[in-house]
């Protein structure tokens, strides 16, 4: 995707997420999909709101009480970097919402994306793209 088109999607996306720590919609954190599942099941999975588990200000849903209560226990291990946020977008500097069909485990952590489109850039250079955005989030994640 050209750089430029990117950005007017992050600044569209900029205005319209939910902002904060998490990426959060009404349906939930990371719109209401199961983050253990992507490790489990390797598949986004829509989670139920039965069960749910508070963490970082945010609700987050699961498909089974095996996965909330795995995620209750170590809920770094199984939340997707950055928040929730593109992983794209947070290496661009920016907060941008995800779809939950654009995933990637890496190096045994969830990173979620804008869209599939933008997941074929990410995988283009995910080491850099990380080592970005990990510089980028120290201060990007406080901003509202």
């Amino acid at each position: 995707m050209k750089n430029w088109m990117f950005i007017l999607l992050c600044l569209i996306g900029y205005q319209a997420t939910a902002q904060g720590l998490i990426f959060q919609t009404s349906e939930g954190a990371i719109k209401g999909y199961d983050p253990v599942a992507y490790f489990t099941q390797s598949k986004p999975v829509k989670g139920k709101k039965e069960f749910s588990a508070s963490w970082q200000g945010a609700t987050w849903y699961f498909s089974t009480a095996q996965n909330r209560d795995l995620f209750k226990s170590t809920p770094e291990k199984y939340a997707p970097q950055y928040g929730g946020f593109c992983a794209y977008g947070v290496s661009r500097n920016y907060k941008v919402k995800i779809e939950p069909e654009a995933w990637t485990i890496y190096e045994g952590k969830l990173y979620l994306n804008y869209d599939l489109d933008v997941s074929k850039d990410w995988n283009e250079d995910k080491p850099g793209y990380i080592k970005k955005a990990n510089a980028n989030w120290v201060t990007l994640k406080d901003k509202k």
